[in-house]
């Protein structure tokens, strides 16, 4: 929780909660304490896959991957209350039937390969930005393997920003490394 703080501090907009591996329960309670430090910080929260955790701790939204529901079941769920629905995608195909199942925003990747994307297999390269920015117009985010040296490069290809993971959490000082990507996003 003290790393995530950092991040907020140095300000990095939006946190999505990604457990896979925890009980409803302990997915829950930790969900209220990163809606309340996120709130704190005026940052958006998402958490993955979990609609139900997501509307009971007042969550910003959902971010779906390909086997979750679909983000015009999750719209027809929320209504017309405000709630960010983000997919996770791995090529154009996929990146345009979340647009067009009405997704506000898509992640692309793995871009680089990265231990947290392995099953995903090999990772997509930064080309494919490129292509899907022809085919959709919602925001395009970059994930896997993003670090400091490569974050010019996804932009370059036409990422409008990236979702990090081993980048922030596992440096040994979080908040500088957090205001060195912010800095880079600018």
């Amino acid at each position: 929780m003290a790393a995530i703080e950092e991040a907020l501090i140095a300000g990095v907009r939006a946190v999505q909660l990604r457990e896979k591996d925890i009980s409803v329960k302990d997915l829950t309670e930790l969900a209220i304490k990163l809606r309340v430090l996120t709130s704190k910080y005026g940052a958006k929260f998402l958490i993955n896959d979990r609609l139900d955790v997501a509307l009971s701790v007042g969550a910003d939204g959902v971010h779906l991957g390909q086997s979750s529901f679909t983000a015009d079941v999750v719209r027809r769920v929320v209504g017309d209350r405000p709630f960010i629905i983000g997919v996770s995608t791995h090529g154009v195909d996929e990146a345009m039937k979340a647009q067009d199942k009405g997704a506000d925003f898509i992640t692309i990747g793995p871009v680089y390969e990265t231990a947290s994307k392995l099953q995903y297999g090999v990772p997509v390269g930064v080309t494919i930005i490129e292509e899907v920015k022809e085919w959709v117009q919602i925001p395009c985010f970059a994930i896997g393997g993003i670090k400091t040296d490569n974050v010019k490069e996804v932009l370059d290809y036409g990422a409008d920003g990236v979702a990090l993971i081993s980048a922030i959490l596992a440096a040994d000082d979080v908040r500088r490394e957090s205001e060195k990507f912010m800095e880079l996003l600018k």
